[in-house]
């Protein structure tokens, strides 16, 4: 296939103020998706170019998503690399049932996670969403509150954040993450973790319910 990816590190960006995270991927989310599919349906009548247009749009993304799993910046470049190319070569059984990036990033995750297990590492995932979970939440609850005099304050939510977040059982921990932090609508997610929206959505609330118990007391106190 020849794919030439011309890899440079991704701008880091901060997380967006947790009330508003939904509306703000909306319509993004909605104009990617026309993009994608129109440029999906012209590598798939034989446009190589249509998919180094992809790959050039997400390659950043998708090796900060690998590097959640593979942090070494070679070895994720490699690990990105092997993932477009398995995505080039399946995508003429893509059928279109989920958004192009949802698929390209499953893609992605299972060929950072098989690397590990080849060589005999585990994924350290758990730790990472967590770290996610706790700057984020922390830079939401403590937006209004945000001056020299409240530091010692969200240092204590960070603190408690980080202890709720880690008793939370993966499948509502990890579906959390990819809806805050990742910004995925519920299908998405639900296409992720080959489970039904309402499961979803089921998980997402517990897990939001189960932060929010913990800071409440700090943040309100």
């Amino acid at each position: 296939m020849g794919l030439n990816l011309s890899w440079s590190a991704p701008t880091p960006r901060s997380a967006p103020p947790a009330a508003g995270l939904g509306a703000a991927f909306t319509g993004v989310a909605v104009e990617e998706a026309a993009i994608d599919a129109a440029l999906v349906e012209r590598v798939q009548a034989g446009d190589k170019l249509a998919f180094d247009l992809l790959v050039r749009k997400y390659q950043h993304r998708i090796i900060a998503l690998i590097q959640r799993f593979v942090p070494d910046w070679h070895e994720a470049q490699d690990v990105a690399q092997e993932a477009f190319i398995k995505a080039y070569r399946a995508l003429p059984n893509f059928r279109g049932d989920s958004a192009f990036y949802t698929w390209l990033y499953k893609i992605s995750v299972n060929t950072a996670k098989n690397f590990l297990v080849s060589q005999s590492r585990r994924p350290p995932m758990d730790d990472i969403l967590l770290e996610d979970a706790v700057h984020h939440e922390a830079a939401g609850r403590m937006h209004e509150r945000a001056t020299p005099e409240n530091e010692f304050l969200r240092e204590e939510v960070e603190r408690t954040v980080i202890a709720a977040v880690e008793e939370l059982p993966e499948e509502i921990r990890t579906a959390l993450t990819l809806r805050e932090i990742d910004g995925l609508s519920y299908e998405e997610i639900a296409q992720i973790m080959n489970c039904p929206i309402g499961t979803v959505r089921s998980r997402i609330f517990r897990g939001r319910d189960a932060v929010d118990r913990r800071i409440r007391p700090l943040v309100e106190g």
